[in-house]
């Protein structure tokens, strides 16, 4: 049992979810990739409303694999450069560094969390060569990736949505429908849960058959295009023909089956989400509360992962840290705050801006505990409470 009394995430996982994985084991004889993972990815896209979705190891495989097939699809070249937020998951600057492409930071912005619109234009006049824009949508917040195409026309643009499931974009629609690539998580403390795993979703069809080449050590028999690189490759034992680089991050079966389960019950977690955050909102705007912080912008499209807390000072941070420690409630710092003061990226600085980061104030002053379709009203009372003792 959880030494907290109000943990970042309770097991979503439930008593119908292993009934479900149970029978399959006890049903099937095939538990590598096959059916069910071909099921899930089928109903997925359906859920979110593209054409192609895979189904990998993990969210950070899901973006490695994104950018490999990005790279061979579209002829970017070693040293291009690909436009980040300061403020992200390590795994999606990872796979820049590592497939050869040169990283741009950008600040971040106090209200969604995304690119700061000041620093994008001005990025957008000394870099006007970047290739890639990888936006994150952070903590359960669209981010207006529409705004950002217009500093950067000629750029390819993809997705990290991999703890904002749902997330709705300025048209009401799922962040990922229309995305070049769009990448979810399905790890134990996010929206739904395979224990581990991952998802990536295309409508390019091209670049869907890439990936699924490159997420089965890049196997022709794994393309549409099988046939086609037979006949090219005659002199070739067509069952291990390779075509393109690549990895092994295949999923398995009981991922599917469980991936299957819960995504049936995804909107009302969403919705349960949304409720909840609506309510922190009000707490946050509230006489007794926002003069501690900096404000928390309400965003109608919003599939909350958790309560953040930007405080206006160090002192009100650490007030706060003691109160929550008192209730046993679980916090961490925002993400990775600034990832430029991590000792493997210490060689790296926000392009074109130098003094008064809003990504330090999130990485000094910042942190959040948990929001999940678990938190009750009661949860909130008590959060009200706690926040009236500052």
């Amino acid at each position: 049992m959880s030494a907290y009394n109000w943990p970042l995430m309770k097991n979503s996982i439930s008593l119908l979810d292993r009934a479900k994985l149970a029978k399959f084991v006890l049903t099937s004889d095939k538990f590598t990739q096959g059916k069910k993972v071909e099921e899930f990815e089928e109903e997925w896209s359906r859920w979110l409303g593209c054409s192609h979705s895979l189904f990998v190891t993990s969210g950070s495989t899901a973006n490695f694999l994104l950018v490999s097939a990005i790279i061979e699809e579209y002829g970017l070249r070693p040293g291009d450069q690909v436009l980040l937020p300061s403020c992200t998951w390590v795994t999606n600057i990872n796979p820049i560094i590592q497939l050869g492409l040169t990283p741009v930071f950008c600040d971040v912005n106090l209200e969604n969390y995304s690119f700061d619109l000041e620093n994008l234009e001005r990025i957008s006049k000394t870099h006007p060569d970047i290739r890639l824009v990888f936006s994150t949508h952070l903590l359960g917040i669209p981010s207006p990736t529409e705004e950002y195409r217009k500093f950067f026309p000629d750029a390819l643009f993809i997705d990290d949505v991999c703890e904002s499931h749902g997330c709705l974009d300025s048209n009401g629609e799922k962040v990922g429908k229309n995305s070049l690539g769009a990448t979810f998580s399905f790890y134990f403390g996010h929206h739904m849960s395979t224990v581990e795993g991952g998802m990536i979703s295309t409508n390019n069809t091209a670049l869907y058959d890439i990936m699924k080449m490159k997420r089965s050590h890049g196997l022709a028999r794994a393309s549409n295009q099988f046939d086609y690189y037979k006949n090219q490759n005659p002199e070739i034992e067509a069952s291990f023909l390779f075509v393109s680089d690549g990895y092994n991050f295949r999923n398995t079966e009981f991922g599917a089956v469980l991936g299957l389960s819960q995504l049936k019950r995804l909107d009302s977690f969403i919705e349960n989400r949304r409720t909840t955050y609506n309510r922190f909102v009000e707490i946050m705007s509230s006489e007794k509360t926002r003069d501690n912080f900096y404000p928390i912008v309400y965003n109608e499209g919003n599939s909350s992962f958790c309560f953040p807390f930007i405080c206006k000072t160090k002192e009100i941070k650490s007030a706060l840290i003691s109160l929550l420690k008192e209730y046993k409630i679980e916090y961490r710092p925002v993400v990775g705050g600034n990832l430029l003061r991590q000792p493997y990226l210490k060689n790296y600085s926000v392009c074109g801006k130098k003094e008064n980061l809003n990504v330090d104030i999130l990485h000094e002053n910042g942190i959040y505990i948990g929001n999940n379709q678990f938190v009750t009203q009661t949860d909130m009372d008590l959060l009200e409470k706690i926040l009236g003792e500052l």
